[in-house]
């Protein structure tokens, strides 16, 4: 095998350098051609300690990833290309992405169909008349009934006999049979709502998947993830991420830039990754780099053991919070210390994901061990696994713990102690208020004897201590203030990481084999949040447990935290009211406002799962885990909680074992056959695409309408008039056509006259590669405030007739005279998000260039490759100051040789000359410039 030696080129100064940049710099030298990357790049980057912040490098990614949102412009782009190469006597067979690029088809679904999995179930204690019955999809087998478990107020046909916990053995169907008694659950044909949104989504689609389909046949280097498969994020870190590329036995690290906001998850896994715009991926699938201002890399030092009863989520919710006070914002974030081991791969990827939340660009755990186990369960072979291994540490890009190897230097160092890291629960009434589980006990006690409100429940201590004897199922029960009545394991929101509810049946499967048991008068309840959930219970064989403690699959809707929880048996009910008893309800959902899951439960905790499970047991929220046991198991032997609270250890074995395994497994025979849809589809297999004249979904843009073999001088912009006079802060929203499209709009005049209803709209996203569509969304936000009109309207002037028009008009009217446009506006033009079309868009639009106070980094960056001009007004100087209304008509004169950074006259039709600085930061972008952007530039290559 080959691969750049990096560490022995770097020297000494490599070994100091973050594992992050590390790759950085392997990819800089890879690279290097004197023009794209440049030799001193390659040393800015080892020289990092002291160029951090101070210089931009370019980063050229191994492989690309896109939704189909932002992946139709970039194919119609390749595709008009491909045109444009044919017209202008070359070969388009030879027009394809340089670099890898997958395009996962998952933003197309909408739900024009949908369950709601719980009717509108009765007050507790009530009783509604029972509805009709969904009708069952004939795809699927009519469901078993669950137990009811005998509850009072059932309205339903359950079996008789069926009234104890445990009669009859637990028969939940693994995968989408969420049916108890119509009381709790209507039983509803989940599948046949998939099917039906598939249908759509295929019927409404098919147009630009039939492009997709195209695109996958004729282009080299692009494979296409068809819909149904999974999520893009998902895909990219399941199936479609290498960790070292190996191609014709040449090895180098894998690395990504997507569209993808969840890019970023990448990191969790050794690969080194962020999310950038539509017009930075298209660069770089035409072989170019991403520009990025050297960064900043804060060293995250995780130290410790986390408490027992610490789960993931208190792990990644409090690395967060701890990155979020630390002013990370920009910066890359890298993992070491002896208490990454700890954190799983699920852990990791969750961390990285939350880069948003704390400002990072990306959180990056290098490889170590724990991948490599990872990797082995999720289909990588050993022979290949070696190979990475090697490699890896051949350049130095493995960490590990036993290693004598000095860290490297950072930035700045946060320092994290995982033994610091408290399991909490929220309550009594509140979900804001934490409490400490080693404190619960005492903090009950003290909401007992506080005065009524937000925690307290002012009981008279003489009746703290209050016990209220009560008959059920034949046995007498003893209730007293914070006994458990309603215990509910939820899987929503942010408990769908696997590890929680994974260490929930851990812990009930430990309960069982102990000999514990829950008192049956406690409501339990198991709503997995999907099907994939209770999969993995299924498979690593905890499920049975859970469900003899009681905890029952009952459904895949929301249930307990939004009150719909059975009613509570009469006599508990009954017994609670006559005693005045303070009664608990425990549930790791997200809400537990006083009385919401029954009226007579005053305290409401939100704890974990495997917390809901061993509180279950116990009975009761006054106990100290530490000190007193949950309950007497065989042989009267008294059991504590650290007895069967599954370690990390346990838990991480389990999920990789059984869980990761069998959703990769999974992931991978969807790869690999498809779907029935998407393999029936037909597509052409042409070389150029057959662009269909009425379609209103795929275009052919006019990107490429000037294309000529050698650059030209950038020609003087002359007698330019100015389509809009924008303030500051004017944002990537502000331009790009987004979301829906308004019936008053052009956009939508240009449909109807296509024969399309309101209805048949869909949104500017859908129609991504219609650039006549876009073109006419651009500038098209009700917020937009032109200062020519003096309100929020996507409106201007034209100038030469006096109306005032929807902007595409008036740019439409001096196309056709041919006057060129420019844009006049204040500070910070471009913030927001990245998009393509906040430049494709100004560009069809006839614009020329923007002349501003200041520019968002990359959207300047963005005018440019597409061929527009950033020109900035001098320091302290703006239209106001140099007298201008913007009525003016306006010429620019470039020199035959630009250079950065330097100084052009303006001369306006007044008679006033002032100066600009023209915006080029380097050679490379005056290049880009006078070819007419990146995507001109690239198609001269085929020429």
């Amino acid at each position: 095998k080959k691969f750049y030696n990096v560490s022995k080129l770097g020297g000494a100064k490599y070994d100091t350098l973050p594992y992050s940049i590390r790759v950085l710099f392997e990819s800089s030298i890879r690279n290097c051609d004197g023009f794209l990357v440049k030799e001193t790049d390659a040393m800015n980057i080892l020289d990092w300690k002291t160029k951090q912040n101070n210089v931009e490098v370019p980063f050229c990614p191994a492989r690309v990833v896109l939704q189909d949102f932002t992946g139709i412009p970039a194919m119609v782009d390749f595709a008009a290309m491909r045109e444009a190469v044919r017209s202008a006597g070359g070969d388009p067979v030879k027009v394809n992405p340089a670099c890898p690029t997958d395009l996962t088809v998952d933003h197309s679904l909408q739900i024009d169909f949908s369950k709601c999995a719980i009717q509108n179930a009765p007050n507790p204690g009530g009783g509604d008349s029972q509805k009709p019955m969904a009708k069952l999809s004939p795809l699927k087998a009519q469901p078993r009934k669950l137990p009811c478990r005998g509850q009072t107020g059932c309205k339903g046909p359950c079996s008789a006999g069926d009234s104890g916990r445990h009669s009859g053995q637990f028969s939940a169907q693994i995968e989408n049979t969420p049916i108890l008694c119509p009381f709790h659950l209507q039983p509803v044909p989940e599948p046949e709502t998939v099917l039906k949104n598939q249908e759509m989504e295929f019927g409404r689609n098919r147009e630009r998947l039939q492009f997709f389909k195209w695109s996958s046949k004729v282009f080299k280097n692009i494979s296409v993830i068809p819909p149904e498969t999974g999520m893009a994020h998902q895909v990219n870190l399941e199936y479609l991420s290498r960790v070292v590329f190996e191609v014709k036995d040449f090895l180098y690290p894998d690395s990504v830039v997507g569209t993808d906001s969840h890019t970023t998850m990448v990191n969790g896994l050794g690969i080194l990754g962020w999310g950038v715009g539509g017009i930075e991926t298209e660069a770089v699938m035409l072989g170019m780099p991403v520009t990025l201002t050297l960064p900043e890399v804060v060293g995250c030092e995780l130290t410790g053991t986390a408490s027992p009863l610490a789960t993931s989520i208190d792990i990644v919710v409090s690395i967060t919070k701890h990155l979020k006070q630390a002013d990370v914002a920009g910066k890359f974030v890298e993992f070491f210390g002896s208490g990454v081991s700890q954190l799983s791969v699920a852990d990791r990827t969750t961390i990285a994901n939350m880069c948003p939340e704390y400002g990072a660009i990306l959180s990056f755990f290098p490889v170590d061990n724990v991948t490599l186990k990872h990797l082995k369960h999720t289909g990588f072979d050993k022979a290949k696994l070696e190979v990475m291994e090697a490699y890896l540490k051949a350049v130095k890009l493995f960490r590990n713990d036993e290693s004598s190897s000095r860290e490297p230097e950072y930035s700045q160092v946060v320092q994290i102690s995982l033994s610091s890291i408290t399991p909490y629960v929220s309550g009594p009434k509140r979900s804001q208020d934490r409490v400490a589980v080693n404190n619960m006990k005492s903090d009950f006690q003290a909401c007992l004897n506080e005065k009524s409100g937000v925690k307290g429940f002012q009981i008279a201590a003489e009746k703290q201590n209050d016990i209220v004897p009560v008959q059920y199922e034949g046995n007498e029960y003893k209730l007293s203030h914070g006994c458990i009545v309603i215990a509910a394991v939820i899987s929503c929101t942010n408990n769908c990481n696997p590890s929680v509810m994974l260490a929930a049946g851990l812990l009930a499967k430990k309960a069982v084999e102990a000999g514990l048991a829950v008192k049956p008068y406690i409501r339990t309840s198991l709503s997995p949040g999907s099907g994939m959930v209770t999969h993995y219970l299924s498979s690593s064989g905890v499920l049975p447990y859970l469900s003899k403690l009681g905890f029952e699959v009952v459904g895949y809707g929301c249930s307990t935290c939004v009150g719909n929880t059975a009613p509570l048996p009469e006599a508990i009910r009954n017994a609670i009211k006559q005693g005045d008893i303070i009664a608990c309800g425990v549930l790791s959902g997200t809400k537990n406002f006083e009385g919401r899951l029954c009226d007579c439960v005053r305290a409401n905790y939100l704890a974990s799962p495997p917390l809901v499970v061993a509180y279950a047991i116990a009975g009761t929220v006054r106990i100290d885990f530490e000190t007193e046991p949950l309950g007497t198991g065989f042989n009267g032997k008294s059991i504590y909680l650290r007895d069967i609270w599954p370690t990390r250890r346990e838990l991480h074995t389990v999920e990789e074992e059984c869980v990761i395994s069998s959703m990769f497994k999974e992931l991978k025979e969807k790869m690999e056959k498809g779907n029935k849809r998407w393999n029936l589809l037909e597509a052409p297999e042409s070389t150029l695409f057959p662009w269909d004249l009425k379609s209103t979904y795929i275009r052919c843009p006019s990107f490429f309408d000037k294309l000529a073999k050698e650059p030209v001088s950038p020609q003087p912009i002359e007698n330019a008039h100015v389509l809009l006079y924008l303030g500051d802060s004017v944002t990537t929203d502000h331009i790009s056509p987004a979301g829906s499209i308004a019936r008053s709009s052009a956009a939508a005049k240009y449909l109807t006259n296509k024969g399309l209803t309101p209805r048949e709209f869909n949104s500017y996203g859908a129609r991504r590669g219609n650039d006549a569509v876009m073109t006419r969304g651009t500038f098209a936000n009700i917020k937009l405030l032109n200062k020519f009109i003096g309100k929020p309207a996507p409106k201007t002037i034209h100038f030469p007739s006096g109306q005032t028009l929807d902007v595409f008009e008036a740019a439409e009217l001096y196309q056709r005279e041919g006057t060129p446009v420019i844009i006049l506006a204040g500070k910070k033009y471009g913030l927001g998000s990245s998009r393509d079309w906040a430049a494709k868009g100004p560009f069809l639009l006839g614009v020329k260039a923007v002349l501003a106070e200041s520019y968002e980094k990359v959207h300047r960056s963005q005018l440019i490759g597409i061929g527009i001009a950033p020109l900035q007004f001098l320091p302290g100087e703006n239209p106001s100051t140099l007298g201008l209304t913007g009525r003016e008509q306006f010429s620019i004169l470039f020199p035959t040789e630009l250079s950065p950074g330097m100084t052009l006259d303006i001369k306006t039709s007044t008679g006033k000359v002032f100066s600009v600085i023209a915006l080029f930061e380097n050679d490379m972008e005056i290049t880009l410039y006078k070819y007419g952007g990146s995507l001109n530039f690239v198609a001269r290559r085929f020429l």
